[in-house]
């Protein structure tokens, strides 16, 4: 199978690469930069859609990059560079004469209202009530495809949480804290923390990728990319301090994350939902990682 993959040389993308090369098939990359294996935005753009049975968007601009001062050109970014390459690709798989078999886009759990007690399967319903949960509604409406197209093009969302591996996402930013023993938990520690490692993450994406039954819905099936266990932000903090044999005295209060981070930026983590992957096991997938001691020894190597 040949596997379109928008974001391929990011965090996930780069795990993702991975997982569908080890199974056999090949890899397509959707890159602003020209290189092997690769084809760019514009070439997408300008060329329509290269033959493949799978398309996936993996692309955006870090919601957390440390670099970044949260305002409003980084909020744009955030916007423009998840709803234009998502639009771009159902474009190019609309306008195709051989559409794939199966379009898959990773979204995020933001549109889930943080809540101690709501619990969230896929067939929740909600509406937009801040930024991030706009942004998840605009990105996942512009990945839909025409209804015709609908009709032989498998439709999947995959809404992760917080993704965990060694060599990306907010992992790499806690590793180093962690091991000076400056780790604690953020705001309250009782809000509920969704996550999911990186290879379980690959993992739901390519069993999404796989062709579909001979029925087909025109909207489209939503897996939750997150892992079976519910946890909160003091259950990862006092894990992680476990695995890593390191102390985790040092609570880092709500206001100071919303100060480096701001507001609506910082809410992602001293606010969370319990997100529960109904779907995701009723379809068969197999976690690698259910649990947080598993994931975090496996990232941490001990």
């Amino acid at each position: 199978m040949r596997v379109l993959v928008g974001g391929g040389s990011g965090f996930v993308g780069r795990e993702l690469t991975r997982l569908l090369t080890n199974k056999g098939h090949e890899v397509t990359v959707i890159s602003r930069q020209p290189g092997p294996g690769k084809i760019t935005w514009g070439e997408l753009e300008s060329s329509g859609l290269p033959a493949c049975e799978g398309a996936v968007n993996l692309a955006g601009e870090n919601l957390m990059n440390p670099l970044r001062w949260w305002n409003e050109s980084y909020k744009k970014d955030l916007f423009s560079s998840r709803i234009d390459t998502t639009k771009t690709l159902a474009r190019a798989i609309a306008a195709s004469p051989s559409p794939p078999r199966s379009w898959v886009l990773v979204s995020g759990v933001a549109c889930y209202k943080p809540s101690l007690t709501a619990q969230y399967t896929e067939d929740s319903e909600w509406t937009p009530f801040d930024l991030l949960s706009k942004l998840v509604k605009e990105w996942e409406a512009s990945a839909l495809l025409p209804e015709d197209v609908a009709k032989t093009t498998k439709q999947v969302v995959v809404r992760p949480g917080v993704v965990l591996g060694r060599d990306g996402g907010a992992m790499k930013q806690m590793l180093l804290p962690f091991w000076l023993g400056l780790g604690g938990t953020l705001g309250s520690g009782n809000q509920p923390f969704p996550w999911i490692h990186v290879s379980d993450l690959a993992g739901i994406i390519a069993h999404a990728l796989e062709p579909p039954a001979d029925t087909f819905s025109p909207s489209p099936q939503v897996f939750n990319g997150v892992a079976p266990a519910l946890n909160t932000n003091y259950e990862f903090t006092k894990e992680l301090g476990r695995v890593m044999r390191r102390p985790t005295i040092f609570p880092v209060p709500g206001f100071v994350v919303n100060t480096l981070l701001g507001a609506e930026r910082g809410m992602v983590l001293t606010q969370g939902q319990k997100v529960v992957p109904e779907r995701t096991q009723e379809s068969g997938f197999q976690y690698k990682y259910p649990d947080l001691t598993s994931a975090l020894k496996e990232i941490v190597g001990s």
